[in-house]
């Protein structure tokens, strides 16, 4: 099997018993008959272990990528489940159009974004990917295409939105978009000095920023600890300029050698990258691009952490005694030595998703990712997911590849019900993981009281 179906944090590695390209909605093997679970892969952007099926079959669903339906006027947009967000970037911009709600990487498909139902920066307007998903057709295991939406299967829907490619294939989706004035953003940039700092510039930025997102220096302590750059906008007005932008610029030819992510380059590196601001606020004019998917201009920048890989850690604690959980979860990354560069905090709004196990929740969520150094890497992570589970909070599947079942059941305590929704020839490494030691066969199965099919089909 090809070593390209691996996930973006390379960590992991496992190897597949087979990959079954998806061309054609029509032309699908019976899933039921096949003598391994199944589980679908799109461009393999989650970080774990949720987009790897261990001596199972993968369905690659890349080829899957048709547009069915786009009206312009109301910004509806219909499409198969392998599309990726920059094929429709590349469609809807120059109409005036954008995604309602968007990761920090357009290379993630229709069907990845739905299952592990992104946010992104305006979260606390907008919410998830999944408030905006009209319908979709997922395909059972049995042969049945049962049409998912809010208002049909609604349960099934709920469950199939954040539930980790577990419930079925999804085929096609159709969501709604976002209208836009130009293809550019009004950005506000603002050094903070320490977390409380950070704190007051979110509390007065929710209202009047759709966008905000912080870069955090998690190497440096004491006074300065969780020192960065707040980052705030919205889409500039008065620029009639509808225009994707966008080749990458440069390629990591190479897996870097481990001894270049060291404590020393690490923190000289973040010491730059905070003090590049010339001023403590600065304003500027930037196309959507490099705000919104900065790390997309440089193909393969995984394999700046080596073959081993990396471990993402994303949490998010919820609202109450989130500053001083944050303050030592930051602490403790500090004293490793050992976070790099890539370091995201943002507070979440209360804008709630139909996604039964989505992620996002009213709190602050911090991602950050870790070159995978093995005992050491996990230990770091141990005390990192205690303090998290102490406070009550949660850790996003996408981005896992450490998550105990404790850790899991205690983040989505509703698991057992999703658990009745999940096809039973579907599966995955992560999830496997996660219900180790569980007893599902109890579970009651979920069965489609009704079968319908979508009139192009």
């Amino acid at each position: 099997m090809s070593q390209t179906y691996e996930s973006w944090g390379r960590y992991p590695k496992v190897r597949h018993k087979t990959v079954i390209p998806i061309r054609w909605r029509n032309e699908i093997p019976a899933l039921d008959r096949l003598d391994a679970p199944v589980l679908a892969y799109g461009m393999g952007r989650s970080y774990g272990d949720v987009c790897l099926n261990e001596n199972g079959v993968l369905l690659d669903i890349r080829p899957l990528n048709r547009f069915i339906d786009f009206d312009p006027e109301q910004g509806v947009l219909r499409c198969e489940a392998g599309v990726t967000l920059d094929q429709i970037l590349r469609l809807i911009v120059p109409r005036g159009w954008f995604l309602p709600v968007t990761p920090g990487t357009k290379y993630v498909t229709v069907g990845g974004a739905i299952a592990n139902d992104v946010h992104g920066k305006n979260h606390h307007h907008a919410g998830t990917f999944g408030r905006y998903v009209t319908q979709l057709e997922l395909l059972r295991s049995s042969g049945e295409r049962v049409i998912c939406s809010p208002t049909q299967n609604v349960e099934l829907f709920r469950a199939t939105i954040g539930g980790m490619g577990l419930t079925g294939l999804i085929l096609w989706a159709e969501f709604r978009l976002r209208r836009i004035p130009s293809a550019y953003i009004e950005e506000e940039l603002i050094r903070f000095d320490h977390l409380d700092e950070f704190f007051e510039i979110s509390a007065a930025s929710d209202e009047d920023y759709e966008y905000t997102v912080a870069w955090v220096d998690c190497l440096a302590q004491n006074r300065h600890l969780g020192r960065g750059i707040f980052m705030r906008g919205n889409h500039a007005e008065g620029v009639p300029i509808l225009t994707p932008d966008s080749t990458p610029r440069l390629t990591v030819p190479i897996d870097f050698p481990d001894c270049v992510l060291n404590p020393f380059s690490m923190r000289l590196f973040n010491a730059l990258y905070y003090h590049r601001l010339r001023h403590k606020r600065e304003r500027r004019l930037v196309h959507f691009e490099p705000f919104f998917y900065p790390l997309d201009m440089v193909r393969q920048w995984n394999r700046i952490y080596g073959r081993r890989g990396m471990l993402q850690f994303q949490c998010v604690v919820p609202v109450g005694d989130h500053r001083e959980v944050i303050r030592a979860i930051v602490e403790r990354i500090a004293r490793s030595g050992r976070a790099s560069f890539l370091a995201v905090l943002k507070e979440f709004g209360d804008v709630p998703s139909p996604g039964l196990m989505s992620f996002p929740r009213p709190g602050v969520t911090l991602t950050l990712d870790f070159p995978f150094e093995g005992v050491r890497t996990l230990h770091l992570f141990d005390d990192l997911h205690a303090l998290v589970r102490e406070a009550g909070g949660a850790f996003y599947p996408a981005k896992d590849a450490h998550m105990s079942p404790q850790d899991f059941h205690v983040s989505y305590p509703q698991w057992e019900t999703f658990a009745r929704y999940v096809d039973p020839h579907f599966s995955s490494s992560f999830w496997r993981r996660v219900t180790r030691g569980q007893d599902l066969s109890s579970v009651p199965v979920f069965h489609t009281p009704a079968v319908s099919r979508p009139a192009e089909n």
